[in-house]
């Protein structure tokens, strides 16, 4: 074989060798050589219709009434043996027994592992892969099922329409710690480099979600990294999931995508995939505005505490009314009193008897006492003159 002959089999050969690569070979990444623009050319699925993560306009949402609750089965009863924790390169994945599950949907499914999506320096834009109504979180937890009552294991089920079924998790920052997290976050230490994995305490997993099962949007998506098969039925909580602003932060500094023994470290951040269209799907929601059965604890407390503050400043009104008509009718009343005494004085008045008039008899009558009281006066000195004696007469 001559010279050209042998480098033509060389080639074919390469190709060959890079067309049997298995999915799980080639190395992807969200934003240098192979990434998310370049997923679809190695990983057909990728390039799918049914992709996810997508952003959920709430007012394109279809209410189903159908639509239960989840029922996490067994996330409390994580018995005594740890749970492997690993770095993929990607995120940070925790396997989970099998006796974890997943009810409130058609079939019964097995829990597999939980991962997480961040972005970068902190409380930023993006972070979750999902977003709602455009708007982004600081990060996403995914809990992963597959369908155990059709399939065996979860290999099989990840190429079927109806194999996985996924939880999503939105993350938010606020002031305080969420202890549960920690459960992950300290031990982050172990598995800094890709490829490395380290045995935890096993926590109690239900302590991540949300405290509200009831309301979240439900639609048919796919796996978020290569190979992306559009095999999973999602279950994003509308209700977000609080950390404080230094666990985000271990999270976007702590882990790296590179391996211990390559000399460049590169930082494991913005592993999140940007949201793909919906494509004629339907986003189903589990709960109307319309329903106040499906408020979140949250809201619920809200609401009673407007309603309170509502009562408390009905009350103060009502009591400013009845002061404002107790004073109009005190006044209305002294009123009354004042115009009663004056008309009690001109009734006495009024009532007083009229001078009698004077008539000629009583004239008359008068005239007769006086000269009977002058006669008496002309008697008595009559009666004086005699007591006189005549000897004193000169």
């Amino acid at each position: 074989m001559d010279t050209l002959g042998l480098f033509m089999l060389l080639i074919l050969l390469f190709f060959q060798w890079t067309a049997a690569l298995a999915p799980e070979e080639i190395t992807w990444t969200y934003t240098g050589l192979v990434g998310q623009s370049e997923w679809s050319e190695y990983f057909p699925d990728c390039g799918g219709t049914s992709q996810s993560p997508v952003d959920v306009i709430t007012t394109q949402a279809k209410y189903d009434p159908s639509l239960i609750p989840v029922t996490p089965l067994g996330y409390s009863q994580h018995g005594n043996q740890p749970f492997t924790m690993y770095n993929n390169g990607h995120t940070v994945v925790i396997e989970l027994p099998e006796w974890m599950g997943l009810g409130g949907l058609p079939w019964l499914f097995t829990a597999v592992q939980m991962h997480l999506h961040w972005g970068n320096d902190g409380p930023s834009p993006r972070g979750s892969e999902h977003t709602i109504n455009g708007l982004s979180a600081d990060a996403e937890l995914h809990v992963v099922h597959y369908n155990s009552e059709l399939y065996p294991n979860m290999s099989a089920a990840m190429t079927q329409k109806d194999g996985l079924a996924v939880l999503g998790i939105l993350i938010v920052t606020g002031e305080e710690t969420n202890p549960a997290f920690n459960n992950i976050l300290n031990y982050l230490s172990r598995i800094r480099h890709a490829d490395q994995k380290a045995f935890i305490p096993a926590f109690d997993v239900q302590s991540l979600l949300p405290e509200d099962l009831g309301r979240y949007y439900r639609y048919n998506g796919s796996l978020t990294t290569p190979p992306c098969h559009q095999s999973v039925i999602w279950t994003l909580f509308h209700e977000r999931v609080q950390i404080s602003v230094a666990q985000l932060l271990k999270l976007e500094k702590l882990l790296y995508s590179s391996k211990a023994e390559e000399p460049d470290r590169m930082l494991l951040q913005d592993n999140y995939r940007a949201t793909q269209p919906l494509n004629h799907r339907v986003i189903f929601t589990s709960f109307s505005a319309e329903s106040g059965k499906e408020l979140s604890s949250g809201e619920v407390t809200a609401i009673v505490i407007g309603v309170m503050c509502g009562c408390v400043g009905l009350a103060v009104i009502v009591r400013f009314i009845v002061k404002t008509i107790r004073f109009f009718k005190l006044l209305q009343f002294e009123a009354v009193v004042v115009n009663s005494s004056t008309s009690s004085w001109d009734v006495l008045h009024n009532n007083r008897p009229a001078p009698m008039p004077r008539t000629k008899d009583s004239e008359k009558e008068k005239e007769k006492k006086q000269d009977m009281a002058m006669n008496s006066t002309s008697e008595a000195e009559k009666k004086e003159e005699p007591s006189l004696s005549p000897q004193s007469v000169p």
